[in-house]
């Protein structure tokens, strides 16, 4: 019993190692949460602050459900912002947002920043006009966009010199975007993922059909220049009309390649060393086991043969 239980562990260990390795081998992109742009429940400290963001404006935090960038009311403007910069090459980030109320006109919408500066209050969105660094802006007010559906999720890079056109919906300086109709009073979560590589893409993924099942936005493979030091922040705005735009939680990771795993480049190299290893030692105990036998054989022959001489040697004598 102590011996089959020992393989069995040796076994399972065998194949919780094999399972690793395949883990890492098949994996391209490895994460490292970065605690410093991770907002969860309860959001504060035992202090009634947060150590990693800031909030201001008409922002409401309860603790146990959302941080209510702007409730369902006019003329209301709320922001929260890191209070250290993302300084990550590669990066991925993910919020769970809800935007709803029981109006049938609604608006005006949230956004979310990765910029160089950081918690200026402005009229877009709530934040500061002439920003440098992305934004990502959840607009659910049409005001004049032909063609598009709204509500309308779209990016833009600002130089820190060129205006957010409110008027059209920032059509002119629009980097990137798509119509995201199920956005608001959703039955699901709602869920926007922002992937970047520096230099090589950039990527937002939203969820708003069914839990799990992620939209592809827009994705480009000539991301735009974000600063190196930028800051991460959401803020929201409603004008006349009003809705209730909620952070239910941001999760942070930087992103970075694994190493590719060696690959042999000559048919028949692929064998390990261990593998070869083994066989050689598998080789070695069948020639030790066959040198025993041919050695036991040549006694016996021997024997047998000297056997036979005594008793021709004994016949001779017996016949003189």
């Amino acid at each position: 019993m102590l011996l089959t239980s020992a393989l069995s562990a040796c076994l399972w260990l065998a194949t919780a190692a094999r399972a690793a390795i395949a883990t890492d081998e098949d994996g391209q992109v490895k994460a490292i949460g970065l605690r410093t742009h991770t907002l969860q429940q309860p959001y504060l400290d035992s202090d009634m602050q947060s150590r990693w963001f800031d909030f201001g404006g008409d922002t409401v935090i309860r603790t146990d459900q959302y941080i209510r960038l702007v409730s369902d009311r006019p003329s209301q403007t709320g922001w929260i912002w890191s209070r250290v910069p993302l300084t990550a090459t590669n990066w991925e980030i993910e919020v769970e947002f809800k935007i709803h109320g029981k109006n049938q006109l609604f608006g005006d919408g949230f956004a979310m920043w990765l910029t160089k500066d950081r918690a200026k209050t402005g009229p877009v969105f709530g934040s500061a006009d002439n920003f440098e660094g992305l934004g990502i802006f959840f607009d659910t007010y049409k005001n004049n966009r032909p063609g598009v559906v709204f509500p309308f999720v779209m990016a833009m890079v600002g130089d820190g010199k060129t205006s957010y056109d409110k008027d059209t919906d920032g059509k002119n300086t629009e980097f990137a975007g798509c119509s995201a109709r199920g956005i608001r009073n959703p039955s699901v979560p709602t869920k926007a993922r922002l992937t970047y590589f520096q230099d090589k893409s950039l990527k937002l993924e939203l969820q708003y059909k069914a839990e799990g099942e992620w939209t592809l936005c827009f994705e480009t493979e000539q991301p735009p220049a974000i600063p190196q030091v930028a800051y991460l922040g959401f803020s929201a705005e409603t004008g006349e009309l009003s809705d209730n735009h909620d952070i239910i939680s941001v999760t942070a990771k930087n992103l970075y390649m694994a190493s590719q795993p060696s690959r042999p480049t000559t048919p028949g190299s692929g064998r390990s060393k261990k593998a070869a290893s083994t066989k050689k030692s598998g080789g070695s105990w069948t020639w030790f086991f066959t040198k025993i036998f041919l050695g036991a054989f040549a006694i016996g022959g021997a024997y047998v043969g000297w056997t036979a001489y005594r008793a021709q040697q004994n016949r001779r004598s017996h016949r003189f």
